[in-house]
């Protein structure tokens, strides 16, 4: 058995399934590039869509360019059966707290969990300044790789870090992605020119587009549906301050809190699968989490090898459970983040059955 769920009912993810990360998806409409991968995640457990529980969905309108744009990927799940259906606008990470959430009511013992984000059509830069305050920030229209840099000159400052170092952590991020078919960078990158300074090429994410789908169940339910469960022990999700000039950039005190209520620090990890879009992040999150060296770190490439937006985290936390059921890990941390500067987090802690 996984150590002790602080929850009410055990639940686990079951199933994960993801697209293939690519830069453009011209010839796809959004039901296109989902319908695939939610077949693939219910047909790894065998189940129909009449006997799901609950669906949630996670992406953004922004993104899409249109109102309600989520309705158009209800036709990738089925008109019929009817189904229990909810919806955030956020990564698929909190789409998946919230279906979590679902099951500990006891009004469902399955759920699926979707997520998807189409970039390339515009510039994903710009459109994430739509997150910041409207008053006085966003007007000023600084885009997410220009915040990062601020980011990362204010760890460089401190000492935290320096830009040899955050190569390094784009390289072997990209070298574990070699092992990964679906990433979109593999391998060696070249680290290019600065995107903005400190930041250059090699420390930025891909623009790209993808899809990502698990399947949580409760209790026996996924006992039966996986031979080895990825068990949610604990999970919990804080918010930084929304004016960043009141926040100390080189830490992460709400990643620190959610892992606390997670009960992350109850025992050691093995695996943790850190949702850092920009390599200066991975240091923040590494500090926040006192990660050492002992802890494999973005075995799947991460972020900087593949982020789809709106299903990065959603990711990190699938990737996170195949590991633990393939029997790659015991114990893991998946985090998922949104808005700018690790602004909003997320913590999943996940065990899987001991022999």
């Amino acid at each position: 058995m996984p150590g002790k769920s602080r929850h009410a009912r055990d639940v686990a993810v079951v199933a994960f399934a993801q697209s293939d990360h690519l830069r453009r998806t011209d010839e796809l409409s959004e039901v296109e590039m989902v319908m695939p991968v939610l077949h693939q995640v219910l047909d790894a457990t065998g189940l129909k869509t009449g006997e799901i529980g609950f669906t949630c969905s996670g992406s953004s309108d922004y993104l899409a360019g249109r109102a309600f744009s989520f309705t158009m990927t209800l036709d990738g799940v089925g008109a019929w059966p009817p189904i229990s259906e909810s919806h955030v606008e956020m990564d698929g990470a909190w789409a998946l707290y919230e279906a979590w959430v679902k099951i500990q009511t006891g009004e469902a013992d399955t759920a699926l969990v979707y997520a998807y984000g189409k970039s390339s059509p515009g510039s994903v830069r710009d459109v994430l300044t739509r997150q910041l305050d409207p008053y006085y920030l966003a007007p000023l229209w600084p885009d997410s790789v220009a915040l990062a840099a601020l980011q990362a000159q204010a760890l460089i400052d401190a000492g935290e870090t320096d830009e040899r170092a955050l190569a390094a952590i784009g390289a072997r991020s990209r070298a574990a992605a070699t092992g990964n078919p679906h990433a979109q960078l593999r391998g060696a990158v070249p680290q290019g020119g600065y995107q903005v300074a400190p930041l250059r090429t090699g420390d930025c994410p891909p623009i790209g587009d993808g899809v990502a789908a698990v399947v949580l169940a409760a209790g026996d339910t996924a006992r039966r549906l996986c031979a080895r469960p990825a068990w949610i022990t604990g999970i919990d999700h804080r918010i930084e301050a929304h004016a960043l000039g009141v926040r100390d950039l080189t830490d992460s005190p709400s990643t620190r809190t959610a892992a606390e209520h997670a009960g992350f620090f109850d025992a050691p990890v093995d695996t943790a699968e850190l949702h850092a879009p920009f390599s200066s992040q991975e240091v923040v999150l590494r500090k926040a989490l006192a990660l050492g060296e002992d802890v494999t770190v973005n075995p799947s490439g991460g972020a900087l090898a593949a982020n789809p937006v709106m299903a990065a985290g959603l990711i990190r936390i699938g990737e996170a459970a195949a590991r633990i059921h393939r029997g790659d890990s015991h114990r893991a941390v998946a985090h998922a983040t949104s808005g700018p500067c690790l602004q909003q987090n997320l913590i999943a802690v996940l065990e899987g059955d001991r022999a």
